[in-house]
């Protein structure tokens, strides 16, 4: 997509969360209707390095292994059970990676950005909170992800 001739940023607001079928262990795939993402990030980690040769007392940052932070999704419970199933079949020892796509929409609700989680499972389900004395609260499900590697195309 070319570059936007006004510069504004994207609003966080307009996004879609679609998960693939597995890629080894099966399932359909499903939309995942989230109202929150966080924790779209990566690091690279680095081994320090010195020869015995050096003229210099410093050391070189050599990258080693390449790390997908934990990505949080958000919900509210409307009767799917897809991401707890998901959850429940990876917890009672099925290999259940897929990927999982994270479309960002401008302000006309054409695609702007997509974020791909590659080979991402469930780590963490939390359940809602429930209070009896009522104040219009969304009951809300949260899923963690772990991820292999994480794509960014514009």
């Amino acid at each position: 997509m070319p570059e936007r001739p006004d510069r504004r940023p994207y609003g966080a607001f307009r996004f879609k969360v679609e998960f693939a079928a597995s890629t080894v262990g099966g399932g359909r795939a499903f939309d995942g209707h989230c109202s929150d993402v966080s924790g779209l990030g990566s690091e690279i980690n680095y081994s320090d390095y010195r020869e015995g040769e050096d003229k210099y007392n410093t050391v070189r940052k050599i990258p080693n292994t390449y790390k997908v932070d934990e990505v949080t999704l958000k919900r509210g419970l409307y009767g799917s059970t897809d991401l707890f199933e998901w959850f429940k079949e990876v917890r009672d020892g099925k290999y259940m990676p897929r990927s999982v796509t994270i479309t960002l929409n401008d302000e006309a609700n054409a695609q702007a950005s997509i974020f791909t989680l590659i080979n991402a499972q469930p780590k963490k389900w939390v359940g809602p909170t429930l209070v009896a004395k009522g104040g219009g609260e969304v009951a809300m499900e949260e899923l963690h992800l772990v991820a292999e590697r994480i794509e960014f195309r514009p």
